[in-house]
């Protein structure tokens, strides 16, 4: 049981929970002047199929990692040495079928067929990240960051499906009724998680040069050097920075009040990324502590979600 709970990653999975629980309580305390439909069993099945789909995308990533993993993290290794690697693949395929019969319940009770779609075109990117598009260059580091980005943007599906009615409208029943909800914050959330990632995968691609020799993956710091690319992963999360100011520069007013504190907090925080640059100049810092500070910026930014007053 340990080393299952270490294959599935369960901080990660925490987090993927944390932050749609976080969308979801930002919406509703964000229009507490106005009447939110929300099924918390639905939700709470759309979290699971993620979190399946999440676990399931760690499992076969790992299977398809093991040569590398031998090198880059042996102390860490679990299928082929705690796991038969054919039980690694029942387990994705078990996962992966449970969520994605959940999306289609879900799909079939709202009569929109994006929850389906979505976590069908995760299942299959996940798949096709570990076996081919890792070994390309960029192109897998962006699928990651995508996921990432995603997720926050479920939680706005699954309110937009649920609170915005395709039937004609009529003032004697409540099933036609449209409610305005504003996302916008989640969509600043969103973005900023994607380019964060974004960076971290490539500081990671740094970290696991050696080891992804061995199952031929050509990354972007073998294509231009390990300080050429860890200047463009710097480079890459200063744009959440600059996300943000956009964000108060050009949203509409309602945004700004509502939302304005934590989106400077947010900006404080990520704004400390242009320390790292100080630091390189220095004496530098180990490669994990960059994928620390972009973690820790990426809690913070999931946090300002609970501290809405």
């Amino acid at each position: 049981m340990k080393h299952f709970i270490q294959l599935i990653r369960p901080i990660n999975l925490v987090i993927i929970m944390i932050t749609m629980i976080g969308c979801a309580y930002y919406i509703h305390t964000t229009n507490y002047f106005q009447f939110v439909r929300f099924n918390a069993i639905h939700f709470t099945l759309l979290i699971f199929s993620t979190v399946l789909i999440a676990a399931a995308g760690n499992i076969i990533n790992d299977y398809f990692d093991v040569k590398a993993d031998k090198i880059n993290k042996p102390k860490r290794l679990v299928i082929g040495k705690y796991i038969k690697k054919r039980w690694a693949i029942v387990l994705h395929w078990i996962f992966n079928a449970v969520a994605v019969l959940i999306s289609l319940f879900l799909s079939f009770y709202y009569q929109s067929l994006w929850f389906v779609f979505i976590q069908v075109v995760i299942v299959n990117l996940l798949w096709f990240y570990s076996l081919y598009f890792k070994k390309k260059i960029l192109i897998g580091n962006f699928i990651i960051a995508l996921m990432t980005g995603i997720i926050p943007l479920l939680v706005v599906v699954f309110f937009k499906v649920s609170n915005e009615s395709t039937q004609a409208f009529s003032s004697y029943h409540s099933s036609t009724w449209t409610i305005y909800v504003d996302y916008s914050y989640i969509y600043l959330l969103a973005i900023c998680a994607f380019i964060l990632n974004l960076g971290r995968e490539i500081i990671k691609d740094i970290e696991d040069i050696e080891g992804d020799k061995k199952i031929n993956v050509y990354s972007l710091p073998m294509h231009i050097g390990k300080k050429k690319a860890l200047w463009t992963a710097i480079a890459i999360c200063q744009l959440s920075f600059i996300a943000c100011i956009t964000a108060i520069l050009f949203f509409n007013n309602s945004f700004i009040s509502n939302s304005l504190m934590w989106v400077i907090l947010f900006i404080g925080i990520g704004g400390t990324m242009i320390l790292i640059p100080i630091n390189i100049f220095k004496k530098g810092l180990p490669l994990k502590w960059y994928s620390l500070i972009i973690k820790v910026i990426l809690f913070i930014g999931i946090s300002t979600l609970f501290l809405y007053c």
